[in-house]
């Protein structure tokens, strides 16, 4: 589209105007990471802080921006000139590419007023709005230039470097030098720079009248309207939002406030002329105390432009007009913003809700949706900015405990808006085809003056949306109008100059009808874009303290806490602040997002984790008082109200049954329970709000968080039901913990109904694990705390004599001592309690007890193993002399070590293992103990005389007081009645590993421990047979309890009748005892 002759128009403002503002952010992150690099020790150039080069800086410093090479103070720069070029050359072209901008801008500033450019945020508003930005991007730039206190030592530094390195100062020097003298107060400098630009600066500014003033309003005059409310007016839902000034409605207060104070402080003098002006000056300084630089480097209004006035002659109004301001700013804004806050918490819910239910409104109202966006967007912005930096007087207006609710609105109408983008092409597609085209083709036509190259531009917009179809959106095709867009933008720069064929301002509904189209094009291929422009909050990144308090505050307020999943959702606006001239910050920020993330949905799934385990807490104690142990005092009221006994004191209060605390009588008591489960319901909304979200490349799961969580709690509470105690040996019965561990599932199984989350998997990972001996973080589990109790503990006071197991009960039990034991073994033994334990422990569990079990019961054999070894000669004798009772008498005598035998023997009690011939388990442990200097011969002759000391050992128990039977027990006092069980199942073990005969083997220790038992019968010594009928009995179970021997083979080695006598004599002597 050239022309013959070059025209003031075709300076390429269009073009030139979008590229500086995207360079002069860029250069804004560039020098903002400079300040904080050399505000923190840790990233400062080690050339500042270097102590041999102290002297040096300083004199660098002093003398800036002259060079003076010849100084003693330079010797130690000499050395280090090399590596001073190499690290600070970022440093310092960055300032050199500072002052290219300023030259840039300088020269397009000075090209617009050449031009006498019409500027009007209503009309021409992209050529306004770049322009404005233009200026407040090179005035900020210029004032945070101003605020790196190092500047002068870095250029001097790199300078003199450069200068001692190739001779001559770097050839940008000079000029950098004297830029950076200047500007030393940049404002006072840029006031003097923008004296030729006022007449343009000025024009665009107080188009911002009608604006701005709309947009500042009070929450009151917002609710009196009926603002962003789809349902105040339900005959007009359906129709489409319009107005005017489409862009402008959207457009960030934040902006304005700042085009407004820092462009009326650079053409100040239209204050004193232009009442319209003056008003918006006054407006936006009573609406803040600061203003955002960038980022979190924030800049104090009512100081600055009072000290810029103060010296300017005639400037008293004005200077009084600020102190006014200042004023109103400190009494009013904090509760002005406040109120608004509030009204678009209410109005947000509204539009979401509404949205929810019928996204098919997002087409028509979609400019609600961003006007929304804007308006939360800029009063959170406020909030934050001014938190930090207002008066502590004022303090509670700047703490506000309901902002997570506002964010929380604002990423459900984000999400609404990307999930529903489709629903809003197709509107929009339609749109433009259907009625934009038109009447913007009737516009065109009706033009006086319409020069050729803009009637094709035109013309090509009309083309551009006349070929729009609904096909398109349903075929996934991509729509781009950025080309469209561009093109408007250089229409406005040609019909905005003057002397232009066609004016803009002469044919203002042509630029009012062309922005609404340029919004209709964004709805289409830009909501991506659309969003980041009118709901970043990525400025939390740098706030990094008020962010986490506000989060902390949110948890703290059950109210909020369902909305706290805002926080880790603001984590993912954070990318959208980086710059691509400033690649190096991307990791640090990522880093920031991630670790902020993390650290967000991990609190939020404690919490809920927290509020599960007191929930579990009290269904544990409301189970804990259903056990059987509770009911005795119930039982005995029971029954002694049945047998009018009276017993306790008169008016004694009647103990609660369980289950009373169900019963209400008022729906306005709230027990502690009832706040449990609602706040766990508020913190699981926000854990299942989102499936998953995605930040910096990384996606996050927050259920996944508290399954972690609720695994870990799990665990440790299990271990910690039960109440081990290592000092006094106590730990909970197995049927009280079930019963605990019962009810903590239930209540974890109702997680499901809060969150979809698996908990069958958290009961599968842990439980599973508390079937091993130790966890995966290496603790012990319930299976070790239990077989070290029952192995360490419970048997040990049966070795002791403590404790027998009673066969009639099928459980161990306490035998009276004189020191009581601290626990009843009954209440740990007995067949309901095993049923507890397997059940606790599981198939690998209660095999890791029955492995220890059989360690223990296999050390006990390789001890008895000892004792037959130092005998083995008498006992080779004894085994073949059965027959002889004089020559065994005199062998038994011989034998050392006898009463240790039939001790060991009978602690292998409980070696029972499964009910079957031969205990694999005991197989196992004992063969583990094979010796390797001994031959698999010897190891069977130890065997085998094994069992023949043990059958010669069997009379030495008649001696001992507690080997009487108890029938009443069906069991010796002592215990020896295992002896049966244990001689079967070692047997059966023993001569499975050496491949020997079980039934011969069990035949022959039979028929010795016959022979001796015999013996015991001729002896006179009342002391040594005092319980000898009691043994006798001995015979009888061993034979019982094995597969292998028979009745009829216990009668030919020794009589029954002297068997029935012994079951007569214990039975009488009972009997007896009894009396």
């Amino acid at each position: 589209m050239s022309r013959s002759v070059l025209q003031p128009s075709q300076q390429k403002l269009a073009e030139k105007l979008t590229i500086l503002n995207d360079r002069g952010v860029g250069m804004l992150t560039r020098l903002y990471n400079i300040k904080k690099a050399c505000g923190d020790p840790k990233a400062k150039p080690s050339y500042l802080i270097d102590k041999n080069l102290e002297s040096a800086v300083k004199f660098i410093v002093r003398k800036f921006p002259a060079v003076e090479t010849r100084n003693n103070n330079l010797a130690q720069l000499q050395k280090e000139k090399s590596e001073i070029l190499k690290n600070l050359a970022l440093y310092y072209f960055t300032f050199v590419d500072v002052m290219e901008f300023k030259d840039h801008v300088c020269e397009l500033l000075n090209t617009i007023d050449v031009c006498q450019v019409f500027f009007d945020i209503t009309v021409n508003f992209d050529l306004t709005k770049n322009y404005l930005d233009l200026i407040i991007t090179y005035t900020t730039l210029m004032i945070l230039l101003s605020r790196i206190e190092e500047r002068k030592a870095i250029i001097g530094l790199y300078n003199y470097a450069h200068e001692m390195t190739h001779g001559a100062s770097d050839r940008e020097y000079p000029r950098l030098g004297q830029m950076i003298v200047d500007y030393e107060n940049p404002l006072k400098k840029m006031m003097e720079e923008f004296v030729p630009h006022s007449k343009s600066l000025s024009d665009a500014l107080i188009s911002l009248q009608m604006v701005y003033p709309r947009r500042n309003l009070s929450a009151d005059q917002w609710r009196n309207a009926q603002l962003l409310s789809l349902i105040s007016a339900p005959s007009t839902m359906l129709n489409p939002a319009q107005s005017d000034t489409m862009p402008c409605e959207y457009l960030s207060l934040d902006a304005m406030e700042k085009w407004i104070i820092f462009g009326f402080i650079l053409c100040h003098g239209i204050l004193n002329s232009d009442a319209t002006a003056l008003n918006l000056w006054k407006l936006a300084l009573q609406s803040s105390s600061c203003l955002a630089l960038f980022r979190d480097e924030v800049f104090h209004i009512h100081k600055a432009a009072e000290d810029l006035f103060v010296n300017i002659r005639g400037y008293n109004k004005r200077i009084n007009d600020i102190r006014e301001c200042k004023e109103a700013a400190v009494s009013h804004a904090g509760s002005m913003h406040r109120e608004r806050r509030k009204f678009l918490r209410s109005a947000l819910k509204e539009l979401a809700t509404v949205l929810s239910d019928q996204p098919g409104l997002l087409g028509p109202k979609a400019l609600f949706v961003f006007m929304a966006l804007s308006f939360a967007r800029d009063e959170i912005i406020w909030l934050l900015r001014h938190a930090d930096n207002m008066p502590k007087k004022s303090a509670d207006d700047f703490i506000d405990k309901h902002i997570a609710e506002l964010i929380f609105y604002m990423e459900e109408l984000r999400a609404h808006v990307r999930k529903y983008g489709p629903v809003m092409q197709r509107y929009y597609v339609q749109y433009l085809s259907g009625f934009d085209a038109v009447v913007l083709n009737e516009l065109v036509q009706n033009l006086s003056v319409c020069p050729e190259d803009e009637s094709i531009i035109m013309s090509s917009f009309v083309n551009t949306m006349t070929s729009l179809s609904v096909k398109q959106v349903e075929d996934g095709e991509v729509f781009d109008f950025r080309g469209m867009r561009l093109d408007w933008f250089r229409l406005q720069a040609y019909t905005s100059v003057s002397k232009a064929s066609l004016g803009l301002a002469d044919h203002r509904e042509l630029g009012k009808m062309m922005n609404t189209i340029i919004f209709h094009t964004k709805m289409v291929d830009s909501l991506v874009e659309m969003l980041v422009e009118t709901s970043d909050l990525s400025i939390f990144c740098f706030y990094s303290r008020a962010f986490e308090k506000m989060f902390q505050q949110c948890l703290e307020l059950p109210s909020q806490s369902r909305y706290s999943i805002a926080f880790p959702l603001l984590c993912t606006h954070f990318m959208s602040c980086t710059h691509e001239l400033c690649p190096e910050e991307r990791h640090h920020i990522g880093d920031r997002s991630l670790s902020l993330c993390n650290m967000f949905l991990d609190e939020m799934a404690k919490q809920a984790r927290n509020l599960i385990t007191d929930i579990c807490t009290e269904q544990c104690t409301l189970s804990d008082q259903l056990l059987p142990k509770h009911c005795a005092k119930t039982i005995s009221q029971a029954v002694n109200k049945k047998s009018k006994k009276q017993t306790g004191k008169k008016g004694e209060p009647e103990r609660e049954k369980p289950g009373v605390e169900s019963m209400r009588k008022n729906r306005l008591v709230v027990t502690n329970l009832d706040k449990l489960h609602t706040a766990l319901s508020e913190l699981c909304f926000s854990i299942n709000y989102v499936p998953n979200m995605v930040v910096w490349e990384h996606t996050f799961t927050p259920r996944e968080y508290l399954t972690s969580h609720l695994e870990i709690r799990f665990t440790k509470s299990i271990v910690g039901m039960t109440m081990y105690n290592q000092a006094t040996q106590e730990i909970a019965k197995p049927s009280e913990l079930l019963t605990s561990v019962r009810a903590y599932m239930t209540v974890l199984q109702s997680i499901e109904n809060y969150v979809q989350i698996d908990i069958t998997r958290v009961f599968n990972n842990v439980l599973l694990q508390q079937t091993q001996h130790l966890d995966s973080h290496g603790e012990p589990t319930i299976t070790s705390l239990y077989t070290n109790w029952y192995l360490e503990t419970l048997l040990r006071q049966v070795s002791n004599g403590h404790i027998a197991y009673f066969p009639a009960m099928k459980a161990f039990v306490n035998l009276p001592t004189e020191n009581e034991l601290t626990f009843n073994a009954e209440e740990y033994s007995d067949i309901s309690e095993m049923r507890a334990l397997s059940e606790l422990l599981g198939p690998y569990g209660m095999k890791f007890l029955s492995e220890s079990l059989m360690w223990h019961i296999s050390s006990q054999v390789a001890e008895l193993k000892k004792l037959v070894v130092e005998n083995v000669e008498v006992l080779t004798q004894m085994r073949t002399s059965f027959d002889k009772p004089d020559q065994m008498a005199a062998l038994f005598k011989r034998l050392s070590s006898v009463d240790s035998v039939a001790m060991n023997v009978y602690e292998l009690s409980s070696a029972a293992g499964l009910p079957c011939e031969i205990d694999p388990a005991l197989v196992v442990a004992l063969s583990s103990q094979k010796s390797e200097n001994i031959s698999p011969e010897e190891e069977y002759k130890i065997a085998c005389l094994l069992m023949v000391f043990v059958a010669v050992s069997l009379p030495t128990l008649a001696s001992n007081v507690m080997s009487q039977y108890s029938p009443a027990i069906e069991g010796h006092c002592n215990n020896i009645h295992c002896l049966a069980k244990a001689i079967n199942q070692i047997a059966a073990a023993l001569f499975t590993i050496h491949k020997g005969s079980i039934e011969d083997r069990l035949k022959e220790f039979l028929a010795l421990a016959s022979s001796s038992l015999l013996k015991i019968g001729q002896e006179t010594d009342k002391t040594t047979t005092r319980n000898r009928e009691s043994v006798y009995l001995l015979l009888d179970m061993i034979v019982q309890e094995s597969p292998f021997l028979t009745m009829d083979l216990l009668e030919s080695c020794f009589p029954y009748v002297l068997l029935r006598n012994a079951y007569h004599a214990v039975y009488k002597q009972s009997v007896t005892s009894s009396a």
